[in-house]
Protein backbone atom coordinates (compact mmCIF):
# COMPACT_ATOMS: atom_id res chain seq x y z
CA UNK A 1 0.00 0.00 0.00
CA UNK A 2 1.38 3.35 -0.27
CA UNK A 3 2.93 5.54 1.81
CA UNK A 4 2.76 6.10 5.69
CA UNK A 5 0.01 9.01 4.82
CA UNK A 6 -1.16 6.82 2.25
CA UNK A 7 -5.02 6.04 2.25
CA UNK A 8 -6.48 2.32 2.17
CA UNK A 9 -9.86 1.73 1.86
CA UNK A 10 -11.39 -1.40 3.56
CA UNK A 11 -14.99 -2.76 3.94
CA UNK A 12 -16.63 -3.20 6.88
CA UNK A 13 -15.91 -6.31 7.59
CA UNK A 14 -12.26 -6.33 7.68
CA UNK A 15 -10.97 -7.19 4.44
CA UNK A 16 -8.93 -4.73 1.56
CA UNK A 17 -11.41 -5.02 -1.42
CA UNK A 18 -8.80 -5.93 -4.41
CA UNK A 19 -10.83 -4.84 -7.68
CA UNK A 20 -7.72 -3.70 -9.94
CA UNK A 21 -8.25 -3.72 -13.45
CA UNK A 22 -6.24 -3.07 -16.79
CA UNK A 23 -7.57 -0.11 -18.24
CA UNK A 24 -7.61 -0.61 -21.97
CA UNK A 25 -5.55 1.41 -24.45
CA UNK A 26 -7.40 4.43 -25.82
CA UNK A 27 -8.60 3.69 -29.41
CA UNK A 28 -7.40 6.22 -32.35
CA UNK A 29 -10.94 6.90 -33.08
CA UNK A 30 -10.28 9.08 -29.87
CA UNK A 31 -6.92 9.68 -29.30
CA UNK A 32 -6.55 11.34 -32.44
CA UNK A 33 -9.14 14.09 -32.39
CA UNK A 34 -8.30 14.80 -28.30
CA UNK A 35 -4.81 15.39 -29.80
CA UNK A 36 -6.14 18.37 -31.71
CA UNK A 37 -5.52 21.14 -29.08
CA UNK A 38 -2.04 20.76 -29.28
CA UNK A 39 -2.20 22.20 -32.65
CA UNK A 40 -2.63 26.02 -31.30
CA UNK A 41 -0.82 25.17 -28.25
CA UNK A 42 2.25 24.22 -30.23
CA UNK A 43 2.10 26.97 -32.33
CA UNK A 44 2.19 29.25 -30.22
CA UNK A 45 5.48 27.94 -28.58
CA UNK A 46 7.02 27.72 -32.27
CA UNK A 47 5.48 30.83 -33.90
CA UNK A 48 5.51 33.46 -30.76
CA UNK A 49 8.89 32.40 -29.64
CA UNK A 50 10.55 32.40 -33.18
CA UNK A 51 8.86 34.57 -35.34
CA UNK A 52 6.60 37.09 -33.29
CA UNK A 53 9.67 38.92 -31.28
CA UNK A 54 11.57 39.44 -34.59
CA UNK A 55 8.38 40.64 -36.34
CA UNK A 56 7.95 43.07 -33.33
CA UNK A 57 11.56 44.88 -33.72
CA UNK A 58 12.15 43.95 -37.50
CA UNK A 59 9.05 45.28 -38.71
CA UNK A 60 7.18 47.29 -36.32
CA UNK A 61 10.81 48.99 -34.71
CA UNK A 62 10.06 48.23 -31.12
CA UNK A 63 13.31 47.79 -29.27
CA UNK A 64 14.39 44.67 -28.37
CA UNK A 65 15.23 45.66 -24.78
CA UNK A 66 11.62 47.00 -24.21
CA UNK A 67 10.34 43.30 -25.47
CA UNK A 68 12.53 41.45 -23.40
CA UNK A 69 11.87 43.25 -20.10
CA UNK A 70 8.41 42.96 -20.92
CA UNK A 71 7.99 39.71 -21.27
CA UNK A 72 9.76 39.10 -18.66
CA UNK A 73 8.28 41.29 -16.36
CA UNK A 74 4.79 39.52 -17.32
CA UNK A 75 6.28 35.87 -16.40
CA UNK A 76 7.31 37.79 -12.91
CA UNK A 77 3.28 38.54 -12.61
CA UNK A 78 2.17 35.27 -14.20
CA UNK A 79 3.86 33.24 -11.81
CA UNK A 80 1.18 32.38 -8.99
CA UNK A 81 -1.54 31.84 -12.25
CA UNK A 82 -0.84 28.28 -12.97
CA UNK A 83 -1.14 27.12 -9.31
CA UNK A 84 -4.07 29.15 -8.67
CA UNK A 85 -6.07 27.71 -11.79
CA UNK A 86 -5.09 24.55 -11.15
CA UNK A 87 -6.24 24.53 -7.77
CA UNK A 88 -9.52 25.64 -9.23
CA UNK A 89 -9.54 23.14 -11.98
CA UNK A 90 -8.77 20.03 -9.27
CA UNK A 91 -11.95 21.42 -7.16
CA UNK A 92 -14.29 21.48 -10.08
CA UNK A 93 -16.81 19.22 -10.60
CA UNK A 94 -19.91 19.81 -13.41
CA UNK A 95 -21.95 18.43 -15.43
CA UNK A 96 -20.42 19.15 -18.68
CA UNK A 97 -16.69 17.24 -16.89
CA UNK A 98 -13.95 19.13 -14.75
CA UNK A 99 -10.83 19.20 -17.41
CA UNK A 100 -13.39 19.52 -20.71
CA UNK A 101 -15.11 22.56 -18.73
CA UNK A 102 -11.89 24.32 -18.33
CA UNK A 103 -10.63 23.46 -21.79
CA UNK A 104 -13.60 25.10 -23.89
CA UNK A 105 -13.59 28.12 -21.44
CA UNK A 106 -10.06 29.55 -22.60
CA UNK A 107 -9.91 29.01 -25.94
CA UNK A 108 -12.03 33.37 -26.29
CA UNK A 109 -9.26 34.45 -23.71
CA UNK A 110 -6.27 32.82 -26.31
CA UNK A 111 -8.17 34.22 -29.46
CA UNK A 112 -8.85 37.48 -28.06
CA UNK A 113 -5.06 38.06 -27.03
CA UNK A 114 -3.40 36.12 -30.48
CA UNK A 115 -5.34 38.83 -32.38
CA UNK A 116 -4.18 42.15 -30.28
CA UNK A 117 -0.75 40.71 -30.72
CA UNK A 118 -0.86 38.90 -34.51
CA UNK A 119 -2.54 42.44 -35.38
CA UNK A 120 -0.51 44.59 -33.14
CA UNK A 121 -0.17 48.49 -34.64
CA UNK A 122 3.72 49.64 -35.19
CA UNK A 123 5.40 50.85 -32.38
CA UNK A 124 3.20 49.76 -29.61
CA UNK A 125 3.59 51.16 -26.02
CA UNK A 126 5.14 48.69 -23.24
CA UNK A 127 1.72 48.55 -21.66
CA UNK A 128 -0.46 47.57 -24.52
CA UNK A 129 2.80 44.40 -25.39
CA UNK A 130 2.14 44.00 -21.63
CA UNK A 131 -1.89 43.29 -21.30
CA UNK A 132 -1.87 41.28 -24.18
CA UNK A 133 1.02 38.92 -23.49
CA UNK A 134 -0.58 38.29 -20.09
CA UNK A 135 -3.99 38.07 -21.62
CA UNK A 136 -2.10 35.36 -23.87
CA UNK A 137 -0.32 33.50 -21.19
CA UNK A 138 -3.73 33.13 -19.36
CA UNK A 139 -5.56 31.23 -21.98
CA UNK A 140 -2.86 29.46 -23.15
CA UNK A 141 -2.39 28.32 -19.28
CA UNK A 142 -5.84 27.59 -18.81
CA UNK A 143 -5.81 25.47 -21.95
CA UNK A 144 -3.01 23.83 -21.56
CA UNK A 145 -3.45 22.41 -17.93
CA UNK A 146 -6.45 21.34 -18.71
CA UNK A 147 -5.85 19.58 -21.58
CA UNK A 148 -2.65 17.58 -19.86
CA UNK A 149 -4.56 16.75 -16.87
CA UNK A 150 -7.28 15.09 -19.22
CA UNK A 151 -4.61 13.46 -20.74
CA UNK A 152 -2.93 11.85 -17.64
CA UNK A 153 -6.36 10.68 -16.95
CA UNK A 154 -6.90 9.09 -20.30
CA UNK A 155 -3.86 7.31 -20.44
CA UNK A 156 -3.47 5.90 -16.61
CA UNK A 157 -0.93 3.77 -17.14
CA UNK A 158 2.72 4.18 -17.37
CA UNK A 159 3.54 2.92 -21.33
CA UNK A 160 0.23 4.16 -22.81
CA UNK A 161 1.50 7.55 -21.11
CA UNK A 162 4.20 7.17 -23.76
CA UNK A 163 2.59 6.67 -26.92
CA UNK A 164 -0.94 9.33 -26.46
CA UNK A 165 1.48 11.91 -24.96
CA UNK A 166 3.63 10.99 -28.33
CA UNK A 167 0.75 11.17 -30.44
CA UNK A 168 -0.35 14.61 -28.89
CA UNK A 169 3.30 16.15 -29.65
CA UNK A 170 3.19 14.35 -33.89
CA UNK A 171 -0.21 16.18 -34.11
CA UNK A 172 1.00 19.12 -32.75
CA UNK A 173 3.74 19.11 -34.98
CA UNK A 174 1.71 18.95 -37.95
CA UNK A 175 -0.28 21.84 -36.83
CA UNK A 176 2.79 23.82 -36.56
CA UNK A 177 4.40 22.98 -40.40
CA UNK A 178 0.65 24.39 -41.85
CA UNK A 179 1.56 27.45 -39.91
CA UNK A 180 5.13 27.09 -40.96
CA UNK A 181 4.31 27.14 -44.94
CA UNK A 182 2.46 30.45 -44.53
CA UNK A 183 5.68 31.32 -43.90
CA UNK A 184 7.68 29.62 -46.31
CA UNK A 185 5.12 29.88 -48.77
CA UNK A 186 4.50 33.86 -48.66
CA UNK A 187 7.37 35.05 -50.19
CA UNK A 188 6.23 33.14 -53.16
CA UNK A 189 2.92 34.79 -53.08
CA UNK A 190 4.23 38.29 -53.14
CA UNK A 191 3.44 38.74 -49.15
CA UNK A 192 5.51 40.88 -47.30
CA UNK A 193 7.51 38.96 -43.87
CA UNK A 194 5.02 41.04 -41.85
CA UNK A 195 2.02 39.80 -44.17
CA UNK A 196 3.02 36.13 -43.66
CA UNK A 197 3.39 36.47 -39.81
CA UNK A 198 -0.18 37.94 -39.77
CA UNK A 199 -1.40 35.49 -42.06
CA UNK A 200 0.15 32.73 -39.75
CA UNK A 201 -0.93 34.35 -36.79
CA UNK A 202 -4.64 33.84 -38.34
CA UNK A 203 -4.56 30.34 -38.93
CA UNK A 204 -3.91 29.91 -34.94
CA UNK A 205 -6.77 32.09 -34.00
CA UNK A 206 -9.11 30.53 -36.41
CA UNK A 207 -7.63 26.67 -35.35
CA UNK A 208 -8.07 27.07 -31.88
CA UNK A 209 -11.71 27.09 -31.55
CA UNK A 210 -12.05 24.48 -33.87
CA UNK A 211 -9.35 21.88 -31.79
CA UNK A 212 -10.78 22.72 -28.30
CA UNK A 213 -14.62 21.86 -28.91
CA UNK A 214 -13.29 18.90 -30.99
CA UNK A 215 -11.62 17.34 -28.23
CA UNK A 216 -14.56 18.25 -25.75
CA UNK A 217 -16.97 16.30 -27.92
CA UNK A 218 -15.02 13.51 -28.43
CA UNK A 219 -13.10 12.25 -25.78
CA UNK A 220 -14.88 10.72 -22.48
CA UNK A 221 -14.05 12.49 -19.39
CA UNK A 222 -13.82 10.39 -15.80
CA UNK A 223 -13.50 12.03 -12.40
CA UNK A 224 -11.37 10.22 -10.36
CA UNK A 225 -13.43 9.55 -6.93
CA UNK A 226 -11.85 11.31 -3.93
CA UNK A 227 -11.61 10.27 -0.23
CA UNK A 228 -14.09 13.01 1.49
CA UNK A 229 -11.92 15.13 3.97
CA UNK A 230 -11.04 18.55 3.59
CA UNK A 231 -8.09 20.17 1.87
CA UNK A 232 -5.04 21.71 3.77
CA UNK A 233 -2.95 24.09 3.21
CA UNK A 234 -0.13 21.52 4.35
CA UNK A 235 -1.57 19.38 1.60
CA UNK A 236 -0.75 21.74 -1.23
CA UNK A 237 2.69 22.54 0.39
CA UNK A 238 3.13 18.43 0.54
CA UNK A 239 2.74 18.90 -3.76
CA UNK A 240 4.85 21.66 -4.54
CA UNK A 241 8.03 20.57 -2.56
CA UNK A 242 8.02 16.71 -3.63
CA UNK A 243 11.72 16.01 -4.17
CA UNK A 244 10.08 14.04 -7.63
CA UNK A 245 7.83 17.24 -8.65
CA UNK A 246 10.95 19.68 -7.75
CA UNK A 247 13.52 17.70 -10.24
CA UNK A 248 11.17 17.10 -13.01
CA UNK A 249 10.51 21.71 -12.87
CA UNK A 250 14.07 22.27 -12.75
CA UNK A 251 14.39 19.52 -15.68
CA UNK A 252 11.68 21.04 -17.71
CA UNK A 253 13.08 24.64 -17.18
CA UNK A 254 16.29 23.99 -18.36
CA UNK A 255 14.72 21.74 -21.47
CA UNK A 256 12.44 24.33 -22.14
CA UNK A 257 15.20 27.62 -22.09
CA UNK A 258 18.05 25.38 -23.65
CA UNK A 259 15.89 25.02 -27.15
CA UNK A 260 13.74 28.76 -26.40
CA UNK A 261 17.47 30.40 -26.09
CA UNK A 262 18.01 29.09 -29.69
CA UNK A 263 14.20 30.02 -30.86
CA UNK A 264 14.87 33.66 -29.67
CA UNK A 265 17.50 34.24 -32.13
CA UNK A 266 17.77 31.16 -34.29
CA UNK A 267 16.26 33.84 -37.70
CA UNK A 268 19.37 36.47 -36.68
CA UNK A 269 21.64 33.81 -36.34
CA UNK A 270 20.56 31.64 -39.91
CA UNK A 271 20.23 34.88 -41.66
CA UNK A 272 22.94 36.84 -40.19
CA UNK A 273 25.69 34.49 -39.36
CA UNK A 274 24.94 32.08 -41.45
CA UNK A 275 24.02 34.03 -44.92
CA UNK A 276 20.35 32.35 -45.46
CA UNK A 277 17.76 34.15 -46.90
CA UNK A 278 14.50 34.55 -44.90
CA UNK A 279 12.45 31.89 -46.81
CA UNK A 280 15.73 28.71 -46.50
CA UNK A 281 15.90 29.90 -42.59
CA UNK A 282 12.34 28.89 -42.54
CA UNK A 283 12.51 25.62 -44.57
CA UNK A 284 15.27 24.59 -42.35
CA UNK A 285 12.86 25.27 -39.10
CA UNK A 286 10.06 23.59 -40.63
CA UNK A 287 12.16 20.21 -41.23
CA UNK A 288 13.19 21.22 -37.49
CA UNK A 289 10.05 20.82 -36.40
CA UNK A 290 8.68 18.08 -39.24
CA UNK A 291 11.29 15.83 -37.25
CA UNK A 292 9.49 15.79 -34.40
CA UNK A 293 6.52 13.70 -35.92
CA UNK A 294 9.06 10.88 -35.97
CA UNK A 295 11.00 12.13 -33.27
CA UNK A 296 8.41 11.90 -31.27
CA UNK A 297 7.03 8.26 -32.24
CA UNK A 298 10.41 7.11 -32.16
CA UNK A 299 10.59 8.46 -28.27
CA UNK A 300 7.90 7.00 -27.65
CA UNK A 301 9.05 3.12 -28.83
CA UNK A 302 11.89 3.72 -27.23
CA UNK A 303 10.99 5.07 -23.74
CA UNK A 304 8.40 1.55 -23.63
CA UNK A 305 11.87 -0.68 -24.03
CA UNK A 306 14.33 1.54 -21.51
CA UNK A 307 12.17 3.78 -19.57
CA UNK A 308 11.51 7.40 -20.04
CA UNK A 309 13.83 9.13 -17.85
CA UNK A 310 16.85 7.13 -19.57
CA UNK A 311 15.41 8.02 -22.76
CA UNK A 312 15.40 11.77 -21.30
CA UNK A 313 18.64 11.16 -20.45
CA UNK A 314 19.97 10.18 -24.11
CA UNK A 315 17.93 12.65 -26.19
CA UNK A 316 19.68 15.51 -24.20
CA UNK A 317 23.27 14.39 -24.46
CA UNK A 318 22.90 13.49 -28.27
CA UNK A 319 20.72 17.18 -28.72
CA UNK A 320 23.50 19.04 -27.10
CA UNK A 321 26.43 16.84 -29.22
CA UNK A 322 24.60 17.36 -32.77
CA UNK A 323 24.02 21.17 -31.45
CA UNK A 324 27.96 21.50 -32.35
CA UNK A 325 27.42 20.78 -36.03
CA UNK A 326 25.50 23.95 -36.90
CA UNK A 327 29.25 25.19 -37.43
CA UNK A 328 30.07 22.62 -39.74
CA UNK A 329 26.88 24.62 -42.19
CA UNK A 330 28.39 26.74 -44.47
CA UNK A 331 26.62 29.84 -46.11
CA UNK A 332 23.71 29.50 -47.76
CA UNK A 333 24.29 25.49 -48.05
CA UNK A 334 20.99 23.81 -47.78
CA UNK A 335 22.54 20.13 -48.07
CA UNK A 336 24.38 20.33 -45.39
CA UNK A 337 21.96 22.45 -42.74
CA UNK A 338 18.92 20.02 -43.95
CA UNK A 339 20.41 17.03 -42.16
CA UNK A 340 21.44 18.88 -39.17
CA UNK A 341 18.36 20.45 -38.57
CA UNK A 342 16.43 17.23 -39.11
CA UNK A 343 18.42 15.30 -36.28
CA UNK A 344 18.17 18.36 -33.75
CA UNK A 345 14.44 18.17 -34.59
CA UNK A 346 14.07 14.10 -33.76
CA UNK A 347 15.95 14.20 -30.25
CA UNK A 348 14.71 17.50 -29.02
CA UNK A 349 10.97 16.11 -30.12
CA UNK A 350 11.20 13.61 -26.82
CA UNK A 351 12.13 16.42 -24.09
CA UNK A 352 8.48 18.27 -23.42
CA UNK A 353 6.44 14.45 -24.17
CA UNK A 354 8.87 12.51 -21.39
CA UNK A 355 8.83 15.42 -18.86
CA UNK A 356 5.04 15.08 -19.39
CA UNK A 357 4.22 11.50 -19.16
CA UNK A 358 6.79 11.32 -16.16
CA UNK A 359 4.70 13.90 -14.08
CA UNK A 360 1.31 12.09 -14.42
CA UNK A 361 3.19 9.15 -13.01
CA UNK A 362 4.12 11.45 -10.29
CA UNK A 363 0.54 12.77 -9.68
CA UNK A 364 -0.59 9.39 -9.21
CA UNK A 365 1.83 8.98 -6.84
CA UNK A 366 -0.01 11.88 -5.09
CA UNK A 367 -3.04 10.77 -5.51
CA UNK A 368 -2.45 7.57 -3.77
CA UNK A 369 -0.82 9.39 -0.27
CA UNK A 370 -3.60 12.27 -0.43
CA UNK A 371 -6.42 10.48 -1.88
CA UNK A 372 -7.53 13.59 -3.91
CA UNK A 373 -6.17 14.51 -7.61
CA UNK A 374 -3.81 16.83 -8.03
CA UNK A 375 -2.77 16.48 -11.18
CA UNK A 376 -3.72 20.43 -12.46
CA UNK A 377 -1.31 21.25 -9.84
CA UNK A 378 1.45 18.85 -10.98
CA UNK A 379 1.13 20.17 -14.41
CA UNK A 380 0.80 23.89 -12.92
CA UNK A 381 4.29 23.53 -11.73
CA UNK A 382 5.27 22.34 -15.62
CA UNK A 383 3.85 25.36 -17.32
CA UNK A 384 5.43 28.03 -15.02
CA UNK A 385 8.81 26.08 -15.61
CA UNK A 386 8.09 26.78 -19.13
CA UNK A 387 6.89 30.13 -19.19
CA UNK A 388 10.01 31.46 -17.26
CA UNK A 389 11.65 29.49 -19.73
CA UNK A 390 10.48 31.32 -22.27
CA UNK A 391 10.69 34.96 -20.68
CA UNK A 392 14.31 34.01 -19.51
CA UNK A 393 15.05 33.41 -23.45
CA UNK A 394 13.84 36.79 -24.35
CA UNK A 395 14.34 38.79 -21.33
CA UNK A 396 18.34 37.67 -21.28
CA UNK A 397 19.04 36.49 -25.21
CA UNK A 398 18.09 40.31 -27.07
CA UNK A 399 19.23 42.25 -24.41
CA UNK A 400 22.34 40.55 -24.07
CA UNK A 401 22.83 40.87 -27.96
CA UNK A 402 22.38 44.37 -28.06
CA UNK A 403 24.85 44.66 -25.29
CA UNK A 404 27.22 42.68 -27.63
CA UNK A 405 26.45 45.32 -30.68
CA UNK A 406 24.32 42.95 -32.48
CA UNK A 407 21.75 44.72 -34.51
CA UNK A 408 18.47 43.36 -35.70
CA UNK A 409 16.90 45.94 -37.60
CA UNK A 410 16.17 44.61 -41.44
CA UNK A 411 19.27 46.29 -43.50
CA UNK A 412 21.40 46.67 -40.72
CA UNK A 413 25.11 46.16 -41.12
CA UNK A 414 26.84 44.11 -38.56
CA UNK A 415 30.59 44.13 -37.68
CA UNK A 416 32.50 40.72 -37.59
CA UNK A 417 32.64 41.27 -33.71
CA UNK A 418 28.90 41.40 -33.23
CA UNK A 419 28.29 38.32 -35.67
CA UNK A 420 30.97 35.87 -33.86
CA UNK A 421 28.92 37.33 -30.69
CA UNK A 422 25.84 36.12 -31.71
CA UNK A 423 27.47 32.74 -32.68
CA UNK A 424 28.84 32.11 -29.33
CA UNK A 425 25.32 33.53 -27.65
CA UNK A 426 23.46 30.79 -29.83
CA UNK A 427 24.72 27.74 -29.34
CA UNK A 428 26.17 28.30 -25.89
CA UNK A 429 23.08 28.16 -23.66
CA UNK A 430 21.00 25.64 -25.46
CA UNK A 431 23.93 23.49 -24.73
CA UNK A 432 24.66 24.66 -21.25
CA UNK A 433 20.62 24.34 -20.19
CA UNK A 434 19.73 21.15 -22.18
CA UNK A 435 22.58 19.22 -20.90
CA UNK A 436 21.50 20.20 -16.99
CA UNK A 437 17.97 19.25 -17.96
CA UNK A 438 19.05 15.47 -18.62
CA UNK A 439 21.23 15.26 -15.52
CA UNK A 440 18.14 16.52 -13.36
CA UNK A 441 16.77 13.20 -13.94
CA UNK A 442 19.59 11.10 -13.58
CA UNK A 443 18.86 8.04 -10.92
CA UNK A 444 15.21 8.59 -11.19
CA UNK A 445 12.68 5.85 -9.03
CA UNK A 446 9.61 5.79 -10.17
CA UNK A 447 9.84 3.45 -13.43
CA UNK A 448 7.33 0.95 -14.73
CA UNK A 449 7.51 -1.19 -12.14
CA UNK A 450 6.68 0.86 -9.19
CA UNK A 451 4.27 2.65 -11.00
CA UNK A 452 2.76 -0.63 -11.81
CA UNK A 453 2.12 -1.15 -8.22
CA UNK A 454 0.79 2.74 -7.54
CA UNK A 455 -1.99 1.85 -10.09
CA UNK A 456 -2.84 -1.35 -9.20
CA UNK A 457 -3.52 0.43 -5.73
CA UNK A 458 -5.73 3.01 -6.97
CA UNK A 459 -7.27 0.78 -8.73
CA UNK A 460 -8.32 -1.40 -6.27
CA UNK A 461 -9.35 1.75 -4.19
CA UNK A 462 -10.95 4.24 -7.14
CA UNK A 463 -13.57 0.59 -7.53
CA UNK A 464 -14.01 0.33 -4.03
CA UNK A 465 -15.26 3.81 -3.51
CA UNK A 466 -17.45 3.91 -6.43
CA UNK A 467 -19.13 0.39 -5.54
CA UNK A 468 -19.42 1.84 -1.84
CA UNK A 469 -20.89 5.17 -3.11
CA UNK A 470 -22.95 3.67 -5.37
CA UNK A 471 -24.90 1.13 -2.81
CA UNK A 472 -27.12 2.98 -0.75
CA UNK A 473 -26.88 0.82 2.17
CA UNK A 474 -23.65 1.41 2.79
CA UNK A 475 -22.63 4.97 4.13
CA UNK A 476 -19.59 6.59 5.55
CA UNK A 477 -19.90 4.26 8.78
CA UNK A 478 -18.76 1.54 6.87
CA UNK A 479 -15.08 2.93 5.44
CA UNK A 480 -12.42 2.60 7.35
CA UNK A 481 -9.98 4.81 6.05
CA UNK A 482 -6.03 3.80 7.64
CA UNK A 483 -2.47 4.79 7.38
CA UNK A 484 0.05 2.25 5.92
CA UNK A 485 3.24 1.78 6.92
CA UNK A 486 5.25 2.05 4.09
CA UNK A 487 5.16 3.75 0.01
CA UNK A 488 4.12 1.31 -2.96
CA UNK A 489 7.15 0.01 -3.98
CA UNK A 490 9.68 0.89 -1.61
Amino acid sequence: MAGKHALMVESAFGGRLDMASKTPGLPLRIALPFSAPSIPLTVLGVVIAVYLPNFFAGQLGVSMAMIGVVLMGVRLVDMPVDVILAALMDHTRSRFGRYRLWLVAGAPVLMAALYALFMAPPRFSAAYLFGWYFTLALGASICGLAHQAWTASLAPRYDDRSRLFGLINAVGVAGVLVAMSVLILGPSLGLRAGDSVRASGWFTILATPVCMLLAAAVAPETIAPNIERRPSFADYREVLLKPDLLRLFLAQLCLSLGPTWMSAIYLFFFEDSRGFSSQQSSILLAVYILAGIPGALLTSVVAQKFGKHRTLIGATTAYSLGLLSVFVVTHGNMVVGLPVMLFEGMMAAGFGMMVQAMLADVGDEIRLTQGRQRMSLVYSVNTLATKIAAAAAIGLTFPLLEALGFNPREGAVNTAAAIHNLDIAFIAGPILFVMLGGACVIGWRLDAARHGLIRAELDSRDAALEALQAEPSVGPASLVIAAAAEPAGR
